[in-house]
């Protein structure tokens, strides 16, 4: 059965894909970008299936009304992918309080906005499906990222909340997770160079170029690829709330997660003092 989907970020990279893959096999799609111009070469091709909108995430009001005008375009809504956003970079101590409420403005707030404006509609027609681009930077933290990374870990916790509150009225949730993707000219996008760049402070020089150089080994992933696995989440009838999309992270996660459960594990006799039982002492040995 055909779907109609609502997409935000639809100008470039996965998002694009994503809107690509869907109007090719016959799909509806309101695709949202901040200038619809972007979208010229789809309407040639596809017509009435896509509905471009021009949109900026951090506007709520225009938030609000690009999904009712999507609904009441197509009549109905069934995919809502939450793609908007971008990497803020720079270490804490460059960040100035703009590029941080920026970030989370466009990463965090733009989801939110459209998730609540999604969500009565959804609800109305007892089903729906909410994608949420997190990145592999919503499981793991690494230097130089950190307005980026607390943007992906709250979109993490939103959406597990989400999920939780919205199974009964037959929406799905699922957190699609990328690695990185081969979406500008056909290379793994290097973040240090291609994000959102605060001023920098030459303590953190050296830092910079051993990431750099970290980041240009990592495989890029295909995009189109990308989008065709997207399309079997959406159809399946028991869609997984979180999956990593690409190679080359699976070891990096498995890592930080068993390192913060013996962390958690090694710390228990603080914790018992903390709540305020007694530790039994160890035998001397």
């Amino acid at each position: 059965m055909s779907k109609t989907w609502f997409v935000t970020g639809s100008s470039r990279g996965l998002g694009r894909s994503f809107v690509e893959a869907a109007l090719s096999r016959g799909d509806k799609v309101a695709a949202t970008a901040r200038s619809t111009g972007s979208l010229d070469a789809l309407v040639a091709a596809h017509g009435d299936a896509i509905l471009p909108l021009e949109m900026d995430v951090t506007d709520k009001a225009a938030v609000f009304e690009s999904v009712r005008r999507a609904q009441e375009h197509f009549g109905r809504l069934d995919v809502i992918v939450n793609n908007a956003g971008y990497a803020q970079i720079g270490a804490i101590e460059e960040l100035t309080e703009r590029e941080l409420r920026d970030q989370l403005e466009t990463n965090l707030f733009g989801a939110v906005w459209v998730v609540q404006a999604a969500l009565p509609h959804l609800r109305e027609q007892g089903a729906g499906h909410i994608i949420q681009l997190s990145s592999v930077a919503g499981l793991v933290a690494m230097p130089l990222g950190g307005a980026y990374h607390v943007s992906k870990w709250a979109v993490e916790a939103l959406n597990e909340t989400l999920a939780q509150e919205v199974a009964g009225f037959g929406i799905k949730v699922t957190v699609i997770e990328p690695a990185g993707f081969a979406t500008r000219d056909g290379k793994n996008p290097d973040p240090l160079s291609n994000g959102h760049l605060a001023e920098t402070n030459p303590v953190y020089d050296g830092l910079r170029r051993h990431l750099a150089g970290l980041a240009a080994d990592k495989p890029a992933g295909d995009p189109a690829a990308a989008a065709r696995t997207l399309l079997k989440i959406v159809d399946s009838d028991n869609p997984p709330l979180r999956v990593l999309f690409g190679q080359g992270f699976h070891q990096i996660i498995e890592r930080a997660y068993a390192d913060r459960l013996k962390t958690w594990a090694d710390g228990r006799g603080l914790s018992l003092e903390a709540h305020g039982e007694l530790v039994p002492e160890r035998p001397a040995t």
